[in-house]
């Protein structure tokens, strides 16, 4: 009756390892996901700052020609 009762009894913490990891795992997931969010913002404003500068060097390039 012994080795049952610890079979079960490792079992189950191994499902609560488990368990605890998937909780980790999905926690770091949704912090990944918010910095991959933010930096795809910085890069979108940073593209937009690009993109504003280039066309004013345009306009004062084509002003002096």
């Amino acid at each position: 009756m012994f080795w049952p009762m610890l079979a079960i009894a490792v079992g189950f913490c191994g499902l609560a390892v488990l368990g605890v990891l998937a909780v980790r795992v999905f926690v770091e997931a949704q912090r990944l996901g918010r910095q991959v969010d933010d930096s795809a913002r910085r890069i979108h404003r940073a593209a937009e700052d690009l993109e504003r500068a280039a066309a004013g060097a345009a306009r004062s390039t084509r002003d002096v020609l």
